[in-house]
C-alpha cells in the first residue's frame, strides 16, 4: 500500500559522496529519489569505496563506538550517525541522515533495505524508523489548529493539511466516518504547489465556524470569500518545517507517531490501535531484502 502526499518543498538530492563509482552512484540516487515525498525512502545512500587495496580487518573490540569510528575512517566523505547493535549477531544498525543501513563489524559490507524478524513477524526497520520520526505532541501549539471533537473525543490526532492538496481532500473523505476522536487540523498550505492555497487557508481560519468552513472547502470544493484577520498560517508552515513535516497530509498521534499520506479509515483505525507498520499492508516478497 502506497500512501500519497505532496511535498512541502521540491525533493532535493544532497551530494553526500565525492566522486562515487557508477555502482554506488546508482544506489545513492535510487535511495534518495522519493516520488512526491509520499514516504521516507527505504534506501540509504551507499558510502564510497574506501581507498585501500587490502582487505579490511574487523576492529579488535566489537563495540558500536569502535565500528562508528572505523566507518568514519574508511569513508571520510560520508556522514554517519549513531551506530547501534541489532539482534542479528555481527550486524549493526547505522543511521545515515534520515535513512537506516546495516553494516558488518569490518565496515566493508552494507545492507540497504528492511530487516525482518520472521519469527515475530516484525518489520524491525519500519519500527525503528517510526520511533526516529516521532514528534513531541505536547510541543504542538494546538491553539493554532482547527479543533473538531467527535463522539467522546478520546483519540487525539493532529493533521497537517493544505486546502488545495488533492490527497488531503481524499484523507478528509476517509476521516469523515471516524468517531470518538479529537482532530486538530493545522492549515499548512504549500505555496510552491498551490499558489492560492494560502489565501484559502486564511479564509477558513477567519470564518465564524472554522470546522464548517474547512469541511465545505475540502468536501464540497466550496470557495470562501477573501478574508483578512490575525491568523497562524505562516506559523504553521514554520512549525511543519521545524518538526520535520515534509508533505501534506501528515497525521500525528498523541503519542507522537507520524503517518504521512492519504490513508483510509481502516488503515488509520489499525494504526491508532497498533502502529504505522501494522496499518500498512504486509510487504510482498519483492519488497523483502535481497
Amino acid at each position: 500500500m502506497t500512501m500519497m502526499n505532496e511535498p512541502r518543498v521540491p525533493p532535493r538530492v544532497a551530494t553526500l559522496i565525492k566522486r562515487p563509482s557508477n555502482f554506488f552512484a546508482s544506489v545513492m540516487l535510487a535511495a534518495l529519489a522519493v516520488p512526491c515525498a509520499a514516504q521516507p525512502s527505504d534506501q540509504a545512500a551507499a558510502p564510497p569505496a574506501p581507498q585501500a587495496t587490502s582487505q579490511p580487518t574487523p576492529p579488535s573490540t566489537n563495540t558500536a563506538g569502535s565500528i562508528a569510528a572505523r566507518l568514519q575512517s574508511l569513508y571520510p566523505a560520508t556522514r554517519f550517525g549513531v551506530v547501534n547493535p541489532t539482534s542479528w549477531p555481527g550486524v549493526y544498525e547505522v543511521l545515515m541522515g534520515a535513512n537506516i543501513a546495516y553494516v558488518d563489524e569490518s565496515g566493508q559490507y552494507f545492507l540497504f533495505g528492511h530487516l525482518y524478524d520472521m519469527k515475530a513477524q516484525r518489520d524491525v526497520t519500519a519500527e525503528r524508523k517510526e520511533s526516529l520520526a516521532q514528534i513531541d505532541f505536547a510541543s504542538l501549539p494546538l491553539s493554532d489548529a482547527i479543533k473538531e471533537v467527535r463522539g467522546n473525543g478520546a483519540r487525539v490526532l493532529a493533521i497537517f493539511s493544505d486546502p488545495d492538496c488533492p490527497y488531503c481532500k481524499r484523507l478528509e473523505s476517509d476521516l469523515r466516518p471516524l468517531t470518538d476522536v479529537t482532530l486538530y487540523t493545522f492549515l499548512m498550505p504549500i505555496a510552491s504547489l498551490h499558489p492560492t492555497a494560502h489565501d484559502k487557508a486564511v479564509a477558513v481560519w477567519c470564518a465564524k465556524d472554522r470546522v464548517a468552513a474547512w469541511n465545505a472547502t475540502m468536501r464540497q470544493d466550496h470557495t470562501l470569500p477573501h478574508a483578512e484577520c490575525p491568523h497562524p498560517i505562516d506559523r504553521n508552515i514554520a512549525l511543519g518545517e521545524r518538526v520535520g513535516i515534509v508533505g501534506t497530509p501528515t497525521i500525528v498521534t498523541a503519542d507522537g507517531r507520524v503517518l504521512p499520506g492519504a490513508a483510509s479509515k481502516e488503515q488509520i483505525e489499525a494504526w491508532l490501535t497498533r502502529s504505522t507498520a501494522s496499518a500498512q499492508s504486509a510487504a510482498s516478497p519483492a519488497a523483502m531484502p535481497r
